[in-house]
């Protein structure tokens, strides 16, 4: 009898082995090529959206990104290092829906068609609910929420004509658990993943893909360029120290692996980390137990109201003295790289 029982285990282990391989290699024939395919990137001048631009490129995509700041656009198209044959920039204000019609326009003038659309832009303010101001929520899901949108709804005709297309929307942990001091920013994030999730249900019949994407903390230079309220300096420390620490974040050029590859794969979701996905796992279990976790850190740790009230400044006019520091090395040097530091 253990004999019997050692020939079917090794069975069901060698039948399990052969059906993950010959699933993999189904994805690897079905994985969807970049390569002269128009890519277009919202808030793609600095951070992450930058990153992701670089590595289309490296896998043969023409790349339009576009972004508010003109500025930033001209630095981000001089690191990307290309010409108009390859890299498009457009300025656009996402949240302004004449103004993403008039940017998909010219990108499908200048490279034809979009092909993979990634919904990056994003805003990040930081602060205590009671310094919250509706215009600060409006503001979030303007960026997050009706901005993909209108980008999604801009690039749906030319996609369902040719029946094929890839969208992606960079959406966060925070669109999944919603973390103290960042309400404007959790409310739209999750707004994004639930419209995100319904797209995907919705145009798989048109072979038009859709990836939600929930990141984690990832070391993109950024914090310097979100807003903070009430006690700034106290807030932005918190902020920018635990989005550098190497075990609680990733780097950005990982997290744009992952991202790409997922966009390739056609993936409903990924989410991006081992402490995001454990907290998504732990907030599923148990979503009670999470926000009571989260009170006590807020109680404990986060800083209160005063300071500057609900004014708000961004992180590169409240440094400390522990921001920068060696605690945010790897942040700062990402800024460096990722057209943040300005």
């Amino acid at each position: 009898m253990p004999t019997r029982n050692r020939q079917i285990a090794l069975l069901t282990v060698g039948g399990l082995s052969l059906l993950l391989a010959a699933r993999a290699a189904v994805s690897k024939w079905r994985e969807y090529s970049l390569r002269d395919r128009v890519v277009l990137i919202t808030g793609g001048s600095r951070g992450l959206g930058l990153v992701i631009a670089r590595q289309m490129l490296r896998q043969g995509a023409k790349v339009a990104i576009c972004a508010r700041d003109g500025a930033e656009l001209e630095r981000a198209f001089d690191d990307l290092g290309q010409d108009h044959r390859h890299v498009l920039t457009v300025p656009c204000d996402v949240t302004d829906r004449e103004q993403v019609h008039a940017m998909v326009g010219s990108v499908q003038q200048h490279f034809g068609a979009v092909d993979v659309l990634v919904n990056n832009a994003g805003i990040i303010q930081v602060g205590p609910v009671e310094l919250m101001t509706r215009d600060d929520y409006e503001q979030a899901m303007n960026v997050h929420f009706w901005g993909p949108l209108y980008a999604v709804l801009a690039v749906l005709p030319s996609m369902r004509r040719r029946g094929e297309g890839r969208i992606v929307n960079i959406a966060s942990i925070g669109g999944k658990v919603s973390m103290p001091h960042l309400l404007p920013y959790n409310a739209s994030k999750f707004a994004l993943v639930g419209v995100s999730e319904g797209l995907r249900a919705e145009l798989a019949k048109e072979r038009i893909t859709v990836t939600t994407v929930c990141p984690g903390l990832m070391r993109t230079g950024s914090p310097r360029n979100a807003f903070f309220k009430g006690q700034h300096r106290d807030e932005y420390t918190w902020f920018s120290v635990t989005d550098a620490l190497p075990l609680i974040s990733q780097s950005v050029e990982r997290a744009a692996r992952q991202i790409i590859a997922a966009c390739k794969r056609g993936d409903a979701e990924v989410v991006l980390s081992l402490p995001a996905k454990l907290a998504t796992i732990v907030h599923g279990l148990s979503p009670g137990w999470t926000a009571d976790l989260l009170g006590l850190a807020n109680t404990l740790l986060l800083p209160g109201r005063g300071g500057i009230g609900s004014a708000q400044l961004p992180g590169k006019d409240s440094s400390s003295p522990f921001v920068p520091s060696w605690l945010t090395r790897l942040s700062d040097r990402a800024a460096e790289r990722n057209n943040e530091d300005l």
